[in-house]
Parts: structure tokens; sequence; C-alpha cells
């Protein structure tokens, strides 16, 4: 069966509504695209970018002579760069990951879900039934009181009186890896998002926090740290963390300490900006009054010290929040960070964080074929990334909103 595809398509709504697809339509040609490739300050004009099943199999400049299964598309002047990474997200649902992917995001990593959804998201990416975003899966949080979370697996019962001890850390981290994580998320603070607790107050110490990255590195496993304070995040860069989550306290100290270290910075500013508005309490809009210009200062310090930024929206994407990779770069650029820095922070950077550098993140032969295609040069104006024309994910077309006038 062969599907027609035309603007607006959707696979993704397609498989909402019930309505199955071949894993790969076509293998494409996208012609006359300008072209960003997330690891080269430039762009590279009038290109033609050729995908076969899943990947970018190659590019050039020359005149095309498809083979009959290859659909031509005629990207029309626009500019093609990698899709976009969102390295703290809590997706968890199908509408969820349709929403991330229109918006260009074509690879996650989850921060925390209730009931291991993300793996289950991960394998339909993987097995073909979904065609993205790719899905970097964290299962459940390490946390010091996990709630209705506990539900998620009858090995979690024993951990209903709290998750302090190091044999309770060890049994949520080794439940979580057999589960199938890529990835475990812990706490080194407490919640921002919660009026009866302060985003300052550290919740794990550091001798805590090596059980967890010394549990998960047993399967090689990285560790992702919740951290507003800078206390909890210098104990967490100290056990071993990979990454500091929100790091919204953070001194200069401890950033020059993840600086010589290597551990990463996502700082997940829209979702502290969206702590400010109407539809959160008085004591959360006023916290956020005073977390977003300090966070704002902690990215350029961060940045002035050449620590390793990667982006994430921190986001459900539900159909109320438009937090979205786009507007986090268009902040990290406002910070300080060139355009190229803050486009690589969400493709080629971000990927490297996720251990998938050599796989996406990239325009580049033998890369998957994770791509968006935006109205406007990004290098010139990041802006171009909230209009986004067309999504290729895993080599399937998610996405097309061109040609803009009638065919003939």
């Amino acid at each position: 069966m062969k599907i027609s595809i035309s603007r607006n398509f959707s696979i993704l709504a397609l498989l909402c509504a019930g309505v199955s697809f071949p894993a790969w339509a076509n293998d494409y040609a996208l012609v006359n695209c300008h072209v960003f490739n997330g690891f080269e300050n430039t762009i590279k004009r009038d290109q033609t970018v050729y995908i076969k099943g899943r990947d970018i199999s190659h590019i050039t400049t020359s005149a095309i002579t498809p083979s009959a299964d290859t659909e031509i598309i005629d990207c029309e002047g626009n500019f093609l760069i990698p899709g976009l990474i969102d390295a703290h997200t809590h997706l968890d649902n199908l509408e969820a990951a349709r929403r991330a992917l229109l918006s260009g995001t074509t690879t996650v990593r989850t921060a925390g879900v209730r009931a291991y959804e993300d793996i289950g998201l991960r394998e339909l990416v993987r097995s073909d039934k979904l065609p993205g975003p790719d899905v970097v899966a964290a299962g459940v949080y390490v946390t010091p009181n996990l709630e209705a979370t506990m539900l998620a697996d009858p090995r979690l019962a024993p951990l209903a009186g709290g998750v302090k001890t190091d044999e309770q850390l060890r049994l949520l981290v080794e439940v979580n890896i057999d589960r199938g994580v890529d990835v475990i998320k812990t706490r080194g603070t407490e919640r921002a998002g919660r009026p009866d607790t302060d985003p300052r107050e550290q919740v794990y110490t550091r001798h805590q926090l090596e059980v967890v990255v010394k549990a998960a590195a047993m399967h090689n496993i990285p560790v992702m740290v919740h951290a507003h304070g800078d206390e909890g995040a210098r104990a967490a860069v100290e056990a071993g963390a990979r990454s500091i989550e929100h790091g919204t306290y953070l001194s200069e100290q401890t950033l020059q300490l993840m600086k010589d270290k290597g551990t990463w910075f996502v700082p997940t500013y829209i979702t502290m900006l969206e702590m400010r508005e109407e539809q959160y309490d008085h004591v959360l809009r006023l916290r956020g009054s005073h977390m977003v210009p300090r966070l704002e200062q902690t990215i350029r310090d961060a940045h002035r010290l050449g620590v390793k930024f990667a982006t994430g929206a921190d986001n459900y994407y539900d159909d109320k929040s438009i937090n979205r990779i786009s507007l986090e770069v268009m902040y990290l650029v406002q910070f300080g960070l060139t355009p190229f820095e803050a486009l690589q922070a969400a493709t080629a950077s971000s990927a490297e964080l996720l251990g998938l550098g050599e796989k996406t993140g990239k325009i580049k032969p033998g890369y998957e074929a994770d791509l968006i295609l935006l109205p406007g040069n990004p290098l010139e104006d990041v802006m171009a990334l909230q209009d986004v024309l067309l999504v290729v994910s895993n080599g399937q077309l998610a996405l097309k909103r061109i040609p803009f006038g009638l065919e003939k």
C-alpha cells in the first residue's frame, strides 16, 4: 500500500485516529534546500539530501536521478536543519509525542514518568510503529517519596516508606534498569513547582547520589540530576552526574567544577518562566519572579566559563503548555550564546549528552534522517525555529506544510 502525502500530513495524527500505515511510504530526495548541518557554522546552499529507509544516504549539489521509489520534495529554498532534541521532558502518551514531533522535536530524553510509558513509546518508535520522536527513557524518578508512582511496578512496594537508604536507592535503580531504562533521573534538591517545598533545599547527600551513580554505572547507565540549589548540585557533580537539570542557584565554583568534570547543563529556562503565569498560585508566581532572573544569570555565567549546554523544555507536551525547544533556543541566544552555539545545544550537543552523537543531531551521510525545514536562516534569526514547515523523523515524513501555492 502507498500513502498519498500532502500538505499538513501527519503520520502520528493518522495513528491516533486508528489508521495503519507502512513503516516507510517512500525514500525521499529533498531538493532545493539550504542546509545547516549541526556541526559547521555555515549554511550550505542549494543542496539535495537523499533519504533511504531511516538514514541519510548522501548529500549532493548535482542534478538528481532518483529511482522509481524515491519521492522528490521541493524544499523551495527553505532551510533544512537537524531535528531538535529535548533532553528534559515528561513525555508519556501518544498525543504528547505528536505535539513534540510537530514542533520539530525528533528526539527526547524523559526525566521521569509515572509508569514506564516512556519505554513503551521508545519501543513503538524502534519498531517503526511511530515516526518519532526517539525516546531516551528514564522510567521512574529516583526521589525520596515515590507517592503514586510506587504503583508502576509491584517490586517497588518495599519503598512505600521512602527511598533513602543505600538498599532502597539500589532497589529503585535496579527495577528501573530491569525495565529497560536508558538513563536514571534523581534529585539533588527539592522541587520549584510546589508551594510547600524550597527548591534550594538539598534532599540527597553526596553519598546517596554516589550510591545511585555507582549502581547505574554497573550497567553503563548515566545519571541526570534535578538540582536548583547550589549545595545539592555540587554534591551531584562530585558524585559523577552526567547532567545538572535546572541549576537556578549554581555558584561560579560549582559551574567551574562542572566545566572541569565535563558535566552538562540543561537549564530548562522556559519552564521557570512559565511559573510566573496566572495558572500558578501566588507563592509560585512570586517564586518564579525571583528564580527567573537568577537562572538567567546562571546561564550567562555558565556560558562565560565554557560549561557544556543541552536543551530541555521540562514539558509534558500537553494541550496547554507552549514550552518548546525553539523557545529555549531563543532565550539562550538572548542570554549570550551565539545562534550557532544555541542551535548546537539543541542538536549535535544534546545528541552527545544523550550518547547519540554518532547517530543523530547532524545532517550527515549515515546519520538518521531526523530533519526539519524552516522558512528562514536560523544562524541569522533563531525565531525561524517557531515555524516548522516539514518534519522527517527516522526517515518518515511526519509533517509537510509546503508548497504554499496550489500545485498545478
